[in-house]
């Protein structure tokens, strides 16, 4: 008798519709929030000439330490603190001149509700991100932003889903909001995120990577082919500059170049082989201060590819850059 295998269950359907509930539940934000308190909102924390200090407890409070994350990588200065610590000594961070976003689904949790009078009498303006404008928390802040939801991704409507994705999405909107407010630049951003390759493409520069000073293989016009192989190879780079008495660069040799010219010179020609004989006379080279990741472009971006580079500084060779040093960082 032959034994009929079960199919596999799937959870695919169930994932696609609890994403496509929390799709909606973003979209019915977007419709409900009232446009005087979005303007309301991003001009309070455009005005902020403190810092934002993002206040929530539970999932809240996890969401609100990323709103705090984003905004300040996008500029502004921002801090998450927890409301019972808050209560014990911690709200001394909050000075005149901040600007407090506060996130909870019932606008009535006891911990919040508590500090609200400690921030008003230090007048700090107050955004509420609350799912219900019928709270203590909507009553007491400036603007009440509605992050309200029918229900929750959850079977149950107990689990916070919907509610806190709805809540990070309008923390993101306003951080972008406002990052456009500020003019922000991508080298602004990326000077706010120098490990990311974003920021590495921003900022990182040629004389962050070349090799220079005694790691700098260099070797006189004058000299011959044995001495051109010793300087590639004690370098270990691969090439060699070749510089006159002022340091001025006559030309580049790679270990392919010399390669390919001892395998077709004659024998009795070596002993006349010198640098400025065998080098590529005016190559292509770079100044240090020119973005890495356009020296790789022109490295990279070119007919014949090339993978080193002369660096060149008021005429004087000052170094070399290779496209493995540029991959290397991570760009």
């Amino acid at each position: 008798m032959r034994c009929i295998e079960p199919e596999p269950k799937t959870y695919v359907l169930q994932v696609v519709e609890l994403l496509k509930q929390e799709a909606d539940a973003i979209i019915k934000t977007a419709n409900q929030l009232q446009p005087e308190g979005i303007e309301r909102a991003v001009e309070l924390l455009a005005d902020c000439h403190g810092k934002v200090v993002l206040v929530g407890v539970g999932k809240s409070g996890i969401i609100a330490q990323k709103i705090a994350a984003t905004l300040t990588s996008t500029g502004t200065s921002a801090v998450f603190l927890h409301p019972s610590d808050a209560l014990h000594g911690d709200i001394g961070i909050v000075a005149g001149g901040d600007v407090a976003v506060i996130l909870s689904n019932s606008g009535e949790t006891d911990e919040l509700v508590a500090m609200l009078p400690y921030l008003k009498c230090r007048q700090i303006p107050i955004i509420a991100i609350v799912g219900r404008l019928r709270s203590t928390l909507a009553y007491n802040a400036d603007v009440s932003l509605n992050a309200a939801v029918d229900r929750e991704a959850c079977p149950f409507n107990l689990v916070p889903t919907s509610s806190t994705t709805v809540a990070l999405a309008i923390g993101d909107a306003l951080a972008i909001a406002l990052m456009h407010v500020k003019g922000l630049t991508p080298e602004a951003f990326a000077f706010n995120h120098p490990a990311g390759r974003l920021g590495k493409r921003l900022t990182l520069r040629v004389r962050d990577l070349m090799h220079a000073g005694a790691h700098n293989p260099v070797v006189s016009p004058e000299a011959a082919w044995i001495e051109v192989l010793s300087a590639i190879s004690e370098g270990g780079l691969g090439a060699v500059n070749v510089v006159d008495d002022l340091g001025c660069l006559v030309g580049i040799i790679t270990d392919g170049d010399l390669r390919r010219l001892l395998q077709k010179v004659k024998h009795q020609e070596l002993e006349t082989l010198t640098a400025g004989t065998i080098a590529t006379a005016n190559p292509i080279a770079i100044a240090p201060d020119i973005l890495a990741y356009h020296a790789l472009e022109l490295m990279e971006n070119r007919p014949s590819q090339i993978s080193i580079l002369p660096v060149v500084e008021e005429q004087r060779c000052i170094g070399l850059i290779r496209v493995h040093d540029i991959v290397r960082s991570g760009i």
